[in-house]
Parts: structure tokens; sequence; C-alpha cells
């Protein structure tokens, strides 16, 4: 009687190339466009001293959250049987790494459309003051 395990069966080439092309598009989208923009707004906020705010514990926890769905998805890619499922694995890894990406973005400018909302009784006060009226 042979014994036959399900782990060390042979999977077909696309399952491999599947997960290796979402394994570096989905690094490529990590290192070359989420790691600069996360940097660019950080220093944003820096520089504008708090104005453009910056929400760290939700670009964090979107991170952390993005992180697992897209080592989730790879894993399950290379662990199929069926190529085209391997490639639709990987393909919803890529776009969870590019959401991922584009949310620090859209966070910031809510926030920064809050804070406009808020400056604008600012300044008439300002101007109120300065002008007597």
């Amino acid at each position: 009687m042979t014994r036959f395990s399900s782990a060390l069966a042979r999977r077909p080439r696309g399952v491999y190339i599947a997960t290796g092309v979402g394994t570096a598009l989905t690094a490529i989208i990590g290192l070359a466009l989420f790691l600069p923009l996360v940097g660019f707004l950080a220093a944003t906020t820096a520089s504008t001293a708090g104005l453009v705010p910056f929400p760290v514990a939700a670009v964090t926890g979107v991170t952390l959250l993005g992180i697992v769905l897209v080592v989730g998805a790879l894993l399950l890619a290379v662990t199929r049987r069926r190529p085209w499922l391997s490639w639709t694995l990987a393909v919803i890894a890529v776009l969870v790494a590019l959401a991922v990406t584009v949310f620090p973005l859209v966070a910031v400018a809510v926030g920064s459309a809050d804070r406009a909302s808020d400056i604008v009784p600012l300044i008439t006060d300002l101007w109120r003051r300065v002008t007597g009226g």
C-alpha cells in the first residue's frame, strides 16, 4: 500500500508562476509605491506642524490588515492545484496591496478637508478682530 501525501503532490508550473508574479508585484507596490508615499505624507505632516493630519493608527491598522490578507492570498495561491485559482488569488493580493497603498492618501485628504472646514471660522474671526467689524 502506497501512502500519498497531498503536501508533496506536484503542482502545475502555472501555480508557481502565478504566485511568483503576485509576490513580485506586491513587493514592488510595497517598496516603490507604499513606503515612499507614506514617507512623503508623514514628512508633509511634520513640515506643516500638524496642519495636514496623518492618521498613524488608522494607516498602521490598515497596513497590518493588508499584510495579513496579501500573505494569506499568496499562501493560498501556492497551495492550490489549479493555475486559474492561483492567478485569481495572486490578482486579489495585488489589488489588496494597491488598496492599502491608496488608503493613506485618502485618509490624509479627508483629514485635510476636515481641517479646512475648521479653519474657515478661525480666519473669519481673525478678520473681524483685525478689521473691527
